[in-house]
């Protein structure tokens, strides 16, 4: 449309660089909480404020596509995908705030699982870079195969939550018990949603396809 002399073009803002700045928030907050989780309790800080920064994010990303003329996928799939990511940290920071309010501090198991999950994530942050349509050409490796390497590690999560769990009979406090098994399962449900976003990946691809 043109008024006077000044044309206005639809506005086509970079939706997969936004998305990736939310996973780069969550990666550094999911950094922090595998810090806390081995043995540092001043990450737990870090933790809440990169939960904080990653709210931004996920506005940017929700404003963006209000705006976009056109996206590199679908619109709908990517608000998905910003909306499950954006579940990561508020996980993990309710596993820490938990842990303070219970005074149960995190063990061995908690840090693994932290662990995949960060290894996880790093994986769903490759998945948008090859979500971009210049990615998809050529021999470049596909979204879906990092998406696939990210619900690996999921199943890594869910090998040491199912260990961590079967070694809780051999603990007599029973108080320790509960708040053990409580904070497995929510370190567990974390890995549900880095797989919810991964699925998404594969279910958007499938369609573009």
């Amino acid at each position: 449309m043109r008024t006077g002399t000044r044309w206005f073009l639809p506005e086509t803002p970079d939706v997969i660089g936004m998305l990736r700045a939310q996973a780069d928030v969550t990666i550094e907050g999911l950094d922090a909480f595998v810090r806390w989780a081995g043995g540092n309790p001043a990450a737990a800080d870090e933790v809440r404020d990169k939960e904080h920064e990653a709210d931004d994010r996920k506005r940017d990303v929700r404003a963006a596509l209000t705006v976009a003329f056109t996206t590199p996928i679908d619109a709908e799939d990517l608000y998905v995908m910003s909306d499950r990511l954006d579940r990561v940290l508020n996980g993990a920071k309710d596993a820490v705030r938990e842990c303070e309010v219970m005074g149960l501090g995190p063990d061995h198991h908690v840090r693994d699982m932290a662990e995949c999950l960060l290894a996880g994530v790093r994986l769903i942050d490759e998945t948008f870079e090859r979500l971009r349509p210049g990615s998809r050409r050529g021999g470049d490796p596909a979204a879906t195969d990092a998406a696939d390497a990210a619900v690996k590690e999921v199943r890594n999560l869910e090998r040491i939550y199912r260990i961590a769990m079967s070694e809780l009979i051999e603990l007599e406090d029973l108080r320790e018990v509960m708040g053990k098994r409580e904070l497995y399962r929510r370190v567990s449900r974390i890995g549900e949603d880095v797989e919810e976003v991964a699925d998404r990946v594969w279910y958007a691809t499938v369609k573009e396809g």
